[in-house]
């Protein structure tokens, strides 16, 4: 059986030590702010990205195109082996068609070599956690076909709860509707957002104060979680690390869980989130 390599974008927003340390090789996209391009995961700091966005400059994304995706993959099947890839949900990038093109291309200069391009239809810790699980299987020696399979079959158990200061960012990256942004930045009116089933965010709800709505994300992942058997719980945050553990304290009290893995949010998905966002990322019944 060839061996295989599974690969992320770097939208999975996971702690890069935490995946050189696990051998994950990960494919960045890339935001450009004051005319000057960085790579995502290996660019600014998280600090330094939201005291920019804070101060009211603009980032700006851009997805991996088809070229880009075959020079990051080739490599890989250069040495005989086999790619499971962790895509981006198309629902909010054109990243994961320009993934496929690419393994449809190498595949057919390949023949030999199988190139599997999933669309988990997540984003931030929800790739995280979808990673955790599948590096899980793999060494439990599960094949690339068995984990492809569980992975579809799952993907949609991964729960995304989120929470920002405002709507602004998600609007003028086209996420939200004007109207809905204007709506979410009345005083202290805090939304409450979720990813659906065709990987895009959408606003569920909203809540009175920052803390209510830091609860209300916490009670949403208790109800999913209800019969599931969650080793690790993760979250994430735009520069408020005060807010993220307060919503591990949570966590810990409500659904009895102490492995919490915390990370800052990436500056792709943060450039369209803003400062402030707060995500608990679980598996669940449904989204």
């Amino acid at each position: 059986m060839r061996d295989f390599v599974i690969t992320v974008n770097s939208t999975v927003d996971l702690p890069r030590e935490w995946l050189e340390e696990r051998h994950v090789p990960v494919f960045p996209l890339k935001y450009t702010i004051d005319g000057e391009t960085y790579t995502d995961m290996y660019g600014l700091t998280g600090k330094e990205f939201f005291e920019k966005l804070r101060e009211g400059h603009m980032s700006v994304t851009s997805q991996i195109n088809p070229e880009e995706a075959v020079q990051m993959m080739e490599p890989f099947v250069k040495e005989g082996k086999d790619i499971l890839h962790l895509g981006f949900s198309s629902g909010l990038s054109g990243t994961l068609n320009s993934m496929r093109l690419a393994g449809e291309e190498l595949s057919e200069k390949y023949p030999e070599a199988k190139i599997i391009i999933i669309d988990t239809l997540c984003a931030c810790l929800g790739e995280g956690l979808l990673l955790y699980k599948v590096l899980q299987l793999k060494e439990q020696g599960k094949n690339i076909d068995e984990i492809a399979a569980w992975v579809e079959e799952n993907k949609l158990h991964i729960c995304h709860d989120v929470t920002v200061d405002d709507l602004n960012h998600l609007h003028r990256g086209g996420r939200v509707s004007k109207t809905t942004a204007v709506l979410g930045t009345l005083v202290q009116i805090k939304p409450i957002i979720h990813m659906d089933d065709n990987g895009k965010l959408q606003v569920i709800g909203k809540e009175r104060g920052r803390k209510k709505s830091l609860n209300k994300i916490v009670d949403m992942a208790v109800e999913q979680s209800k019969g599931w058997d969650n080793d690790i719980i993760m979250i994430t945050h735009g520069d408020c690390i005060e807010d993220a553990e307060y919503v591990a304290k949570l966590v810990r009290e409500k659904m009895g869980i102490d492995n919490i893995l915390i990370n800052n949010i990436g500056t792709v998905i943060g450039s369209h989130t803003g400062p402030g966002v707060v995500a608990v990322f679980c598996m669940g019944n449904k989204r």
